[in-house]
């Protein structure tokens, strides 16, 4: 499987857990040291402030039944990879790209390490 297909793999299990409003199977897709930039929130730094924010997003959003991610350019060397990706919550708002550095762990699967969510509403 390409870094490509696997990337997108990965985001689909990401956006299945948010559909349903899972902040904690989101949080664990992220390191323990990771951060996340956001234009609709101050930096989330290290995965339980990652997961409270998740909280946050999905708690009562019903329409996030329709978040889509879809990885538009990949790429990776030894244990990172990162990615360029569009997403969309199939509103007005809550569209745009993310730039996600992944680092692989022991047990070969990836975590986001890096996250920058850029808005294109």
């Amino acid at each position: 499987m390409s870094i490509h297909e696997e990337l997108q793999v990965f985001l689909n299990a990401y956006v299945a857990a948010y559909r349903v409003g899972d902040a904690k199977a989101c949080g664990a897709m992220f390191t323990a040291d990771a951060e996340l930039h956001s234009p609709y929130a101050p930096p989330a730094r290290g995965r339980d402030a990652i997961e409270a924010l998740h909280a946050t997003w999905t708690n009562g959003h019903s329409e996030a039944t329709d978040k889509k991610m879809k990885v538009i350019h990949s790429d990776r060397s030894g244990d990172l990879a990162w990615c360029l990706a569009t997403y969309t919550e199939g509103l007005e708002v809550g569209n745009g790209t993310s730039v996600d550095v992944f680092e692989r762990q022991a047990d070969g699967s990836w975590r986001i390490r890096m996250c920058s969510l850029n808005s294109t509403d």
